[in-house]
């Protein structure tokens, strides 16, 4: 598994999940922070913490490290970084309030089809 992959896999992850609104951005040439972001919604705090296990477990049994991650126990936003990829799972009304999308705005965006 390659670091390109990991955007498409961690985002079919999240779908498995139910995750809604799917976007991956591309980051490079926008920051140095990393190649892309996956962006996706839950409709509760539950749905978080399952869709990013899900991503977790999915990555790892690819060979790819979990990083860090950080905001799981409150599970409004949990941002999952796997080096090149860092992965933002929100429940709506936070996913509507950072608007990272917006913030990110140079970056190209993708929304994820399965």
């Amino acid at each position: 598994m390659t670091q390109a992959n990991v955007p498409q896999l961690a985002a079919a992850a999240a779908s498995d999940k139910k995750a809604r609104d799917i976007v991956i951005l591309d980051m490079e040439g926008v920051t140095l922070v990393a190649d892309h972001f996956v962006i996706c919604s839950a409709n509760s705090t539950t749905q978080v913490q399952a869709i990013a296990d899900n991503i977790e477990e999915r990555l790892e049994q690819a060979g790819i490290k979990l990083l860090r991650k950080e905001g799981y126990r409150e599970a409004r936003w949990v941002l999952m970084d796997f080096g090149a990829c860092v992965v933002h799972v929100f429940v709506e009304e936070d996913r509507r309030y950072y608007s990272l999308e917006r913030l990110w705005g140079d970056a190209k965006s993708y929304a994820y089809q399965e």
